[in-house]
């Protein structure tokens, strides 16, 4: 299996006048989990847009596999999954075509896996419904069905439980163990525990 490691080395990042990464560092190994958490405006959806390399820091490094991701950066996308706060989703599309189309783009994915996918998030039911008449749970499930479907070695992880109740924030610590167990890594900005085991999380907390 190839190293799969992601260090980010005396990250800082301005937005205007405003120095939102000060200095921010840490490594993370495969099977591992960064948990970053911090109040509102610390900077943790730009810490993770920065890592998905769609920011552009003014100090420091990202490094993937121990190579600046600036080197290759297509390559380095295509070995991540961003999910954002706000899932990616067509809303004039159903919760299968969505997932066709998002999954299409990287690789052939069969019907049966996208069935498979919305059953493991507890939504096979509304495949054909088109994700506009779907709730803001119910879409973030269709959303976490892709991010299963992906099969890349990083995840980058912007409030994963958002708008899920006690259940679908189990089924975000679940996915994520499998993700771990697979050897894969995930970056998860956080205000709910992810329930994983403590060996493999590791804690990063953003000053406001």
């Amino acid at each position: 299996m190839p190293v799969r490691s992601l260090e980010v080395e005396n990250l800082h990042l301005w937005r205007g006048e405003r120095h939102v990464l000060r200095g921010v560092a840490f490594a993370l190994g495969a099977g591992e989990c960064l948990a970053v958490t911090g109040a509102n405006g610390a900077g943790k959806t730009t810490l993770l847009r920065t890592l998905a390399g769609l920011m552009y820091p003014e100090g420091g490094h990202v490094r993937w596999a121990g190579a600046d991701v600036r080197a290759d950066l297509r390559a380095y996308q295509g070995s991540l999954a961003y999910l954002g706060h706000e899932p990616p989703l067509k809303a004039d599309l159903t919760a299968r075509e969505n997932l066709h189309y998002w999954i299409g783009v990287r690789r052939r994915v069969s019907t049966a896996a996208l069935g498979a996918a919305l059953a493991r998030v507890g939504v096979e039911a509304l495949a054909e419904r088109l994700v506009r008449t779907l709730s803001a749970g119910q879409r973030r499930r269709v959303a976490l069905a892709a991010l299963a479907l992906c099969v890349v070695p990083l995840w980058l992880l912007d409030e994963p439980a958002t708008n899920l109740d006690a259940d679908g924030q189990r089924l975000v610590g679940g996915l994520i163990a499998e993700q771990l167990a697979r050897g894969g890594l995930a970056v998860a900005a956080i205000h709910h525990s992810l329930a994983l085991p403590v060996g493999q999380v590791r804690q990063l907390e953003l000053a406001a």
